[in-house]
This record gives C-alpha cells, structure tokens and sequence, in this order.
C-alpha cells in the first residue's frame, strides 16, 4: 500500500511541474522542461523514500532496491512521455 502512495505521490508532483511549467511558460518546450528537471529530483525523493526504509523501518538495502526501481521507474516513464510527446 505504502509503494502505491508514493508512486502515485510521484505522478502528482509530475502534474505539479507540470502545472508550474504551463504557469511559467505555456509553450511545449516550457512543459517537456518541467518534466525534465521532474526526473532528478524524483530519483531524489526516491532515494530518501529507501533511506528510511532501510533506516527506520528495519529493511535491507538488498531488499529495498526492487522497490526503489518500481517507485522511480513508474513516475519517471510518465515524464519520459510527456517529455516525449511534448517535444515532438
């Protein structure tokens, strides 16, 4: 339950970028560049997301590294198509 949270927490801080991207700019280039400088600081987040499981909740590193690819992979291919579809 925890990992869809923060997968869908992801695809809302997509939507934001984006949302500030369109409040910013407005043009295509404007929104694909949200969504680029989205994918850092995603992987950022998940990073943090593994850190305390491993820290606070007890789990390996071993253990939490196929969550964090899931947790980063999901969100990061819904920026990698918009960047996608945005830039064409």
């Amino acid at each position: 339950m925890h990992m869809l949270l923060v997968i869908t927490g992801g695809a809302v801080l997509l939507g934001l970028f984006l949302l500030f991207g369109h409040l910013w700019g407005g043009t295509r280039p404007d929104l694909a560049l949200a969504a680029k400088y989205f994918i850092p600081v995603w992987l950022a987040v998940a990073l943090i997301n593994m850190w305390v499981g491993v820290t606070k909740a007890g789990y390996s590193v071993r253990e939490e590294l196929p969550i964090l690819l899931v947790v980063f992979l999901i969100p990061a291919a819904l920026a990698a198509a918009a960047i996608w579809r945005l830039s064409r």
